[in-house]
């Protein structure tokens, strides 16, 4: 016995089949033990059956099994199935199926029996690891998607009562809270208006005093933030009551939605008075274009943080994307489109486990078939936003090539969308240009080489000579050497831009 067992129950489950009665109750056992939830079946069909009424997080089910083996039972559980994670059982390594067929099936390992169970307890553990790191996805989709579908009704100008109704019952949706609460403060001192109190839920008197100090409690089931206006004084504070202290998805979430609560909540006091108010009103306006501009670069974040060693390679491919749409002539809204798509190119990356994201060495071509994924999973994540469902085709299209040998639906010539054959131009010449784990960046002579030699296989021609002009009014060494100094270029990159010469890259 590992002796790291929990003490605790786990909120994972799993279904241990195997037709002999005595080794699925060992199994059960055992990792009862270690705190999670199992149960058990010795008939495979009635097994096949319970998977597909109730829910199971990991199958551990053994090989030769009458009347049907281990492989069928896991052929008909993928026809309904395509998440539980599977672990399969031999007696001996000699009876298990070939490897082809384990990867067919999507098996994530199998186990030789043994009066030891700790190697089985690894693979478990391991799939227990990807698990959470899906659910932990999927939460921040759900919950950001649900920020998105709230904002219109909280934007939407009303009375402050209504408004303040709105807010509570989107953080009851968004986060299942035994209770919530919003304080609004009045006008600035010497008007005689007094703060406002509205609650949803279980709300204590002594609670409602975290107004003097609101802050996120790791330890404790309290989310809470103050709230600011354009001009950063104090507006109010929003806190959410949990049952359970919160988990880190929770806490990012309620960051991004306190941003834009205070902006709503300052859009519709300056819409109160807009005919006296105008300058404040542009405020506001401003206001929540940074909040808007801050949820994006949440969302970027997320995708920059499975992979430190590419951190804001997401940003530079966006600028440079952008500047590519701009010397083919196209108009603004096409170069937005294009740079929000390049934003998000590699969002699907979320998907991807770090095992395979982060490893140092080559990859196996399983491996890269879990990679090549990321395109269309990256589309259907923004096609859960409607803000964003425009930029699905160009960020699933983003590594198809010219010539038809790209994937995931091997396009060519221009059924592969405008914005998706500039992308890709902007990713590849990022892409070599880098430092990455497994090799060292080319040199920018190489990469423009590659990219003379890519054009009508690869690239799309117009696209790469729009790039190659764009280094060619600024020198190659110059290019070179800011590209390499500057890790975010959406900051401050502006060596495609004409300046006054104040920048490194601009002419002396």
């Amino acid at each position: 016995m590992r002796k790291n067992k929990a003490s605790h129950k786990i909120d994972i489950s799993i279904l241990a089949l195997d037709d002999d009665p005595i080794m699925t109750s060992t199994l059960q056992a055992y990792f009862e033990r270690s705190g999670y939830q199992v149960d058990t079946a010795n008939d495979p069909w009635k097994a096949i059956q319970k998977v597909q009424t109730g829910h199971y997080d990991i199958l551990l089910l053994d090989f030769l099994m009458t009347p049907i083996c281990g492989d069928q039972v896991v052929t008909e559980i993928r026809k309904f199935n395509r998440e539980i994670f599977i672990v399969l059982l031999t007696g001996h390594k000699s009876m298990a199926p070939p490897i082809r067929t384990i990867r067919q099936l999507d098996i994530q390992g199998y186990y030789e029996k043994s009066d030891r169970f700790d190697q089985l307890e690894l693979l478990v553990e391991s799939c227990v690891k990807s698990i959470r790191q899906m659910r932990t996805i999927r939460s921040y989709q759900h919950g950001l998607s649900a920020i998105m579908d709230a904002l219109p009704q909280v934007y939407h100008l009303q009375s402050t009562s209504q408004m303040a109704e709105e807010i509570l019952e989107a953080l009851s949706r968004l986060f299942s809270c035994t209770g919530c609460f919003l304080i609004l403060a009045g006008p600035r001192e010497g008007t005689g208006n007094k703060k406002q109190i509205y609650t949803r839920g279980q709300v204590q008197e002594n609670q409602l005093a975290m107004e003097q100090n609101p802050t996120v409690s790791p330890g404790e089931g309290v989310l809470s933030s103050r709230l600011y206006d354009a001009e950063q004084q104090y507006a109010g504070t929003l806190c959410v009551l949990l049952d359970s202290p919160p988990r880190y998805e929770q806490t990012q979430l309620f960051e991004v939605f306190a941003k834009q609560v205070s902006a709503a909540i300052q859009n519709s006091a300056l819409h109160s008075l807009v005919n006296t108010q105008n300058r404040q009103l542009s405020r506001a306006y401003q206001y929540l274009g940074d909040s808007y501009t801050e949820m994006i670069s949440a969302i970027r974040l997320m995708v920059d943080a499975k992979d430190t060693y590419t951190r804001g390679h997401s940003d530079r491919v966006s600028y440079l994307a952008q500047h590519i749409a701009q010397e083919l002539g196209k108009d603004d809204s096409f170069c937005e489109r294009v740079r929000m798509a390049g934003l998000f190119h590699d969002i699907g990356k979320m998907a991807v486990p770090d095992r395979i994201l982060l490893k140092p060495g080559a990859l196996t071509d399983e491996e890269y078939a879990v990679i090549k994924r990321h395109p269309e999973d990256g589309a259907h994540i923004l096609s859960a936003f409607s803000l964003f469902r425009n930029l699905a085709p160009a960020v699933r299209a983003h590594h198809e090539r010219v010539d038809g040998r790209g994937y995931p639906d091997g396009l060519k010539g221009e059924e592969i969308p405008l914005e998706a054959r500039i992308i890709a131009v902007a990713d590849a010449f990022d892409a070599m240009l880098s430092d990455r784990q497994y090799r060292k960046g080319m040199s920018l002579s190489t990469v423009i080489q590659e990219l003379e030699k890519g054009k009508g296989h690869q690239f799309d021609p117009p696209a790469a000579d729009a790039l190659l002009r764009l280094i060619q009014k600024k020198g190659e060494q110059r290019v070179s050497d800011f590209m390499k100094e500057h890790t975010h270029p959406s900051d401050e990159c502006t060596f495609f831009q004409t300046g006054t010469g104040n920048n490194p890259l601009d002419p002396q």
